[in-house]
């Protein structure tokens, strides 16, 4: 299942947007990313203390440069019981390639 990066940019706009995990590395997270994206690199350690966090129905978007490791990561997250785990089409370069706004962080 997918997510286009349009269909994402209008939640985030009308304030219905999902949960955002941005699973790059920290250098590539603080480049841009999708606004309200949260970090979670795919290696981290933290998934399992998300689980029990969030309520498995959660509507979650995952998403990483080109797709790799966004798919693991929805993998991931499908194994936790998370039953609405989308990953963004394109991944971040679909979502430059569409023009779309990021978040920096300064520094």
């Amino acid at each position: 299942m997918g997510i286009s990066p349009a269909e994402l940019s209008a939640l985030v706009a009308s304030g219905q947007r999902p949960v955002i995990f941005d699973v790059r590395s920290a250098w590539e997270f603080a480049r841009g990313r999708v606004p309200g994206a949260r970090h979670l690199p795919f290696w981290t350690r933290g998934w399992p203390p998300l689980a029990a966090s969030m309520p498995a129905d959660t509507a979650i978007v995952v998403y990483c440069g080109y797709g790799p490791r966004a798919w693991w990561a929805a993998m991931r997250l499908r194994r936790l019981a998370f039953t609405q785990v989308h990953c963004l089409r394109g991944h971040m370069h679909g979502w430059r390639r569409a023009g779309l706004d990021e978040e920096r962080s300064r520094g």
